[in-house]
């Protein structure tokens, strides 16, 4: 299936947001996730499941001073 992740089109296989996280390497606990235009809450990345034609934006954290 196609998803869009921050305005790139990917192709990947069902999973859920944690997984497909993961897949592309990013800690799942260090960025923000926006779905379809809502904020997803970081309890909610392990149940949710992406579906075709979904859109992500992915928010990481840096810090600094």
């Amino acid at each position: 299936m196609q998803i869009i992740v921050n305005g790139e089109n990917k192709i990947i296989t069902e999973m859920s947001l944690s997984g497909f996280l993961e897949s592309i390497g990013i800690d799942p606990r260090q960025v923000a996730v926006e779905l379809n235009r809502e904020i997803v809450p970081k309890s909610s990345f392990e149940s949710k499941i992406l579906h075709e034609g979904d859109r992500i934006e992915i928010v990481h954290f840096v810090g600094g001073g």
